[in-house]
């Protein structure tokens, strides 16, 4: 009895321990949300970011090893609660809903950000290794999903190759975003999904008519 109330007294320090961590790491990634929200990526400092934190700066390079790879976590945690990944029963629908939402992300002050990654990743080809394996590897899988599910079900002509056409779809905003050469909203990204199909789907396959918007918040769990 007597060593099993001294080892709950060794575990309790480690449970405050880690739960004071997650709290750290958690206001950490905020208040660095905070900061680039408002100013550039080059302007926001590590200083910065522990004074907002209320944190040390000790305690930041304690899990990343410089402020631009705190940036690309809270950029991360930012862009998976804006980003839809919807699944409506049509890979075309699921393409197109998710290009608005990722539209209106990039159009956003936080969303900004990632011109300013490619431009970081330019000096640090660490940065940019990193940005790839944990943002643009990581976004090609979740559509990678959409659009086996529309080769499954017939939607679309499995001899196309689905890298290429990943790139068809998600190249044009991305070419705007960094030229700023065309406009980006959600009639665009209906128009250039709508042009891709146009050349992917098999001439026998039926379109389903289209879901309400409210059937599609609820796929996607917003109702």
């Amino acid at each position: 009895m007597q060593k099993q109330q001294i080892l709950e007294h060794a575990e309790e320090p480690r449970r405050r321990g880690r739960h004071r961590s997650l709290q750290a790491k958690a206001a950490i990634l905020k208040a660095t949300l905070h900061l680039l929200e408002r100013d550039s990526l080059r302007k926001v400092t590590a200083d910065a970011i522990a004074r907002r934190a209320g944190v040390s700066k000790a305690t930041i390079y304690k899990w990343w090893p410089n402020k631009s790879m705190v940036a690309l976590d809270a950029y991360l945690a930012g862009m998976t609660d804006r980003v839809a990944t919807p699944d409506t029963g049509s890979a075309e629908e699921d393409f197109t809903e998710q290009l608005k939402s990722l539209t209106a992300f990039y159009t956003s002050t936080l969303g900004r950000l990632f011109c300013q990654f490619i431009a970081e990743g330019q000096s640090d080809p660490g940065f940019l290794a990193s940005f790839r394996e944990r943002f643009l590897y990581v976004r090609r899988d979740a559509a990678r999903v959409m659009w086996r599910r529309g080769v499954d079900r017939g939607e679309i002509r499995s001899a196309v190759d689905g890298e290429i056409v990943l790139d068809l779809i998600y190249g044009p905003t991305i070419f705007r975003l960094l030229a700023g050469h065309g406009s980006l909203n959600a009639s665009e990204s209906e128009a250039m999904v709508e042009a891709v199909f146009g050349g992917l789907r098999r001439l026998d396959y039926q379109r389903p008519a289209k879901k309400t918007a409210s059937i599609l918040k609820r796929r996607n769990g917003q109702l």
